[in-house]
């Protein structure tokens, strides 16, 4: 622990140091620049290790391309549109004891200021203030003169989002209309992904209605999949639930209780008209509205009364689901009985196929379930068979003759007409569900409304999804793979509420009593980020940012000097804030979680490309998993959630740094976990005693060695590999790189032999560099000790030097480690105390066999052993070359450098003397002074010295 006390009293001071000389505050010069944004926290709680696990993989790299000479930009800012603040607030004046518990236990909230937080603005304030003092200890390398907050606690920033939303609206990209949306009945608001509680990312799912005529009504089914309408062979209601007769334009239906307020929010005059359980329905009849059959309804307790209309339409030739459940229920008819179905009825029903499709029998359904072994439907490999089928039929199936005038036609070209048609003849309606529960901030379960009058985001439109995939194809996505969830993004996505009555937000500025909703004004925010400085400065009226200035700024429209007077400030400044603009767009680099690929990151480039020329479109847009902790998903409810001010007072800031770098890369999701912590704690507290160790160390070598090639080639690799995968965003390789690999060779140079001045403080100074993106509080204080310039956080990142790599030199020393291992193997087989090791080198005439078989690509014996034949020396030892060609040509091929072995191996006797404790002498194996009484030297190949000890 005091080891880890000691990094954190590190971390503090440097930390101090870097504010108070305001290392990091970033103004345009003549370097090349960097702009890198991590996506503004939302302000309803405290920051927690999955904000620290994204942001700090953009401070790695906001640190290394500073250190590479790039001049940086890393700005924040902080999200309070929306739902969630206001939500939390109103929980607070309502005792909420969840949402008490929450603030008072996980956010660490004193009572003090407890009772302040029914102001959602106050709430706001305080969770900032701690974050920034979190950031500020993290090491984070921010540029806080560009702080903002969002909504209209913030008037500069709601005149940039009227500017954003009037110009959209301009350009034909926001409209009026009528669409199916997520719904607060409290709030009686759209209820975007950051305004929730549960269910971010779930959107309106279309069911199509297939009406049955039952008596005088309708029993009402909802499928994803209509056609399969031609293979009903009957109808599953829950027994258990209750059923409603509800006027729906003039007909009755028969849904679900739970359905009723859907089917009100989505179509008008919806009347209820009395109720009835589900069991009085067991054992009746409807009829099929396409053949006329009448179809027996019967009980199954997997229908779920809240999906949709709790209807549910069997078709066992295509369904696994309902197939298991009708081959049951076959098997326990009594259970059917019960509700007054009769057993020949029940036993009588026999799949329908409708569908044929390659690879599949006549009722693929039932083909899976066999060949999976599904039996019951508590079976969880139901689901997998279920989308199997469902695919392969959608995508390859064709329909069968029994589809009348579908026959023929490919289910994926049938669907639209077929619905069409149904619609057309009064059979199907429509009506749209949540797939997964929503529930509201405000902790409102949330529903599906169809909206008339409100305003949209045109996301569907094809001219601009044009322009986004035009921008996707010239930008990098890292990892690569993700390049493909955009592509599917961008097909899917359907036109989006931009706007809500409650919470907070900037008023949309055509509309008022309408707000722009948290993933609509957290698109383009970036721009502001390059003259908020201005504004904070007070060089500028936030509240008088007209839509006029803000297209001068970002268009170069207007007149600075007419505009100036108005927004009071000067057209030098104006003007200043418009070349800064240019200066820092692009966004080079955003990073976020790859669960917002679905929404966020993706509209962050439609609106990029509504808004911008090509040149200013984003250049990357790097993605990540989502922690967990000790393996669990992090949950504030589940209380399996750990703040970044308690990994801080745990951790400190390097450990903590380094440790979530080294969870994870790429898509992979990172685990926290206490036990690697401290692994990593000991990791860094090891780098900093030896870099200690070895600043105070006062006995050297003079001469140089191969073991310092050696080592300045390995150093030259390491420098190689982080620098490339930084790049790439390969964080936790990079990492491995600076801390882990640079360590192991530092380590093996340092054991090898007594350290050589020159070369041990220049493999320090590059090892303190590569590192300090990752822990930069501590390779401050080693670069500080290193009587290094200056902050190592703005020195040079270390260059790749080609030259100083030796393929040689490393090839030596695996030589060396490689024969150590082979000494001490042989100790511990035999068990036996060293007074004497002999080693013996291959002789040249083994290093021509092997040269010959890597010049022949083929490896055959006989043409080889006729090449080496033509040499006369080679050809006088025949049998013994044969025995050696074997040999070789046994092994696997790779390529083999010649090492001067005797030289190399007697270099390192001295250390395999201090190793063993045992006089150790280097033959070679031609040597014929050599001491070999039982001739081990015969045993020598190349790269592969005999070994000879004794007692």
């Amino acid at each position: 622990m005091q080891s880890i006390e000691r990094l954190k009293e590190i971390d503090r001071r440097w930390a101090e140091r870097w504010s108070r000389e305001r290392v990091f505050e970033a103004d345009p010069d003549q370097r090349k620049k960097v702009f890198v944004t991590f996506p503004f926290p939302y302000m309803n709680g405290p920051l927690h290790l999955g904000h620290a696990f994204t942001s700090t993989r953009v401070d790695v790299y906001a640190r290394f391309k500073r250190m590479q000479g790039y001049n940086v930009l890393f700005p924040w800012a902080w999200h309070l549109t929306g739902e969630p603040i206001a939500g939390a607030a109103e929980r607070v004046k309502r005792g909420d004891e969840a949402q008490l518990r929450i603030f008072r236990e996980v956010d660490g909230v004193p009572e003090e200021e407890l009772e302040k937080f029914t102001d959602p603005e106050y709430i706001a304030r305080y969770y900032i203030r701690e974050a920034k003092k979190v950031l500020h200890e993290l090491g984070h390398s921010i540029d806080w003169r560009r702080e903002f907050t969002t909504t209209s606690l913030n008037p500069a920033f709601s005149r940039f989002i009227e500017w954003q939303y009037l110009t959209l609206k301009e350009r034909g990209y926001v409209s009026k209309g009528t669409h199916p949306v997520v719904w607060c009945p409290h709030d009686a608001s759209p209820t975007g992904d950051h305004d929730r509680l549960s269910g971010e990312g779930v959107s309106p799912t279309k069911f199509v209605l297939l009406k049955f005529p039952f008596e005088d009504a309708y029993l009402v089914a909802a499928t994803l999949r209509p056609e399969t309408i031609y293979g009903v062979t009957n109808m599953w209601l829950n027994p258990e639930a209750t059923y409603a007769r509800v006027r729906v334009d003039g007909e009755v239906w028969i849904v679900s209780t739970q359905a009723v307020p859907k089917l009100k929010e989505q179509k008008e005059g919806v009347e209820s008209e009395g109720e009835l359980s589900g069991a009085e329905l067991i054992g009746r009849h409807c009829t099929d509205p396409v053949s006329g059959r009448k179809v027996l309804i019967l009980p199954a307790s997997f229908v779920d009364p809240d999906s949709a209309t709790g209807v549910v339409m069997s078709v066992p030739s295509h369904a696994p689901y309902d197939y298991v459940a009708l081959k049951e229920l076959q098997q326990k008819p009594e259970v059917a009985e019960r509700y007054g179905v009769r057993r020949e009825e029940l036993l009588g029903i026999e799949p329908i196929s409708l569908i044929e499709t390659p690879g599949y029998g006549e009722h693929p359904a039932i083909e899976v379930c066999e060949q999976m072994g599904i039996e019951t439907q508590d079976d969880p490999r139901l689901e997998e068979a279920t989308e199997r089928v469902y695919r392969d039929e959608f995508y390859k199936g064709v329909l069968r003759e029994n589809t009348g005038r579908y026959a023929g036609m490919r289910v994926e070209e049938a669907k639209d007409r077929l619905v069409a048609d149904f619609t057309e003849q009064g059979i199907a309606d429509v009506m749209y569900e949540l797939m997964e529960e929503v529930v509201c901030r405000c902790g409102t379960r949330c529903l599906v409304k169809i909206l008339k009058d409100q305003w949209f985001l045109k996301y569907s439109d094809e001219g601009w999804k044009a322009k986004v995939r035009e921008a996707l194809a010239n930008m990098r996505i890292l990892p690569e793979e993700a390049r493909a969830s955009f592509e599917n993004t961008i097909e899917w996505l359907e036109d989006k509420a931009c706007a809500r009555k409650g919470g907070l937000g900037t008023p949309l500025p055509w509309d008022p009593e309408w707000k722009v909703e948290t993933l609509s004004d957290s698109t383009v925010y970036m721009a502001f980020y390059t003259i908020a400085k201005h504004v904070n400065q007070g060089r500028v009226n936030g509240e008088k940012l007209s839509r006029e200035v803000f297209d001068y700024i970002f268009y170069g429209k207007g007149s600075p000097e007419e505009l100036a007077e108005a927004c009071g400030t000067s057209a030098e400044v104006l003007e200043e804030m418009r070349r800064e603009f240019l200066y820092w767009m692009p966004v080079d680099l955003r990073n976020s979680a790859k669960e917002l690929i679905p929404n966020h990151l993706t509209f962050f480039v439609f609106h990029h490309v509504a808004l911008f020329e090509p040149e200013l479109w984003p250049r990357a847009i790097a993605v990540n998993g989502m922690i967990s902790i000790e393996g669990h998903k992090m949950s504030k409810k589940a209380g399996n959630f750990i703040t970044v001010r308690r990994a801080l007072e745990e951790y400190g800031a390097s450990v903590t740094r380094c440790a979530l770098m080294y969870a994870s890369e790429g898509m992979r999701d990172p685990d926290w976990s206490a036990k690697r912590a401290m692994d990593m704690s000991s990791s860094l507290s090891s780098f900093f005693r030896l870099v200690e160790e070895l600043v105070d160390r006062k006995e050297w070598r003079e001469e140089e060695r191969n073991i310092d090639r050696w080592l300045r080639s390995r150093v030259q690799r390491h420098v190689r590999e982080a620098t490339m995968s930084l790049e790439e965003m390969r964080t936790r390789s990079a990492l491995q790189a600076a801390l882990f690999d640079f360590h192991n060779d530092m380590r093996w140079y340092l054991r090898r032999d007594v350290p050589h001045r020159e070369t041990c403080m220049h493999a320090l100074r590059v090892w303190v560099r590569l590192l300090a993106p990752f822990a930069p509080a501590l390779c401050e204080e080693c670069w500080s000790m290193l009587g290094g310039e200056g902050f190592v956080s703005t020195a040079a990142w270390p260059e790749f030097r080609e030259e100083e790599l030796s393929p040689e030199a490393e090839a030596g020393e695996e030589l060396v480690m490689q024969t150590y291992e082979d000494v001490q193997s042989i100790i511990s087989v035999t068990r036996m105390k060293p007074s004497r090791i002999f080693i013996y080198t291959a002789p040249e005439w083994k290093w021509r066999v092997l040269e010959e078989v890597q010049r022949q690509e083929r490896r055959e014996f006989s043409e080889i052993m006729q090449r080496l034949m033509q040499q006369p020396e080679l050809r006088e030892r025949g049998g013994e070359v044969a025995k050696v060609l074997q040999e070789m040509l046994k092994a696997e091929p790779k390529d083999v450098l010649r090492v001067r072995e005797l030289e190399v191996l007697s270099e390192a006797a001295e250390f395999f003397r201090r190793a063993f404790e045992a006089e150790v002498s280097v033959y070679s194996a031609e040597d014929a002074e050599r001491y070999d009484p039982q001739n081990r030297s015969a045993r020598a190949m190349p790269l592969k010295p005999a070994i000879y000890i004794e007692k």
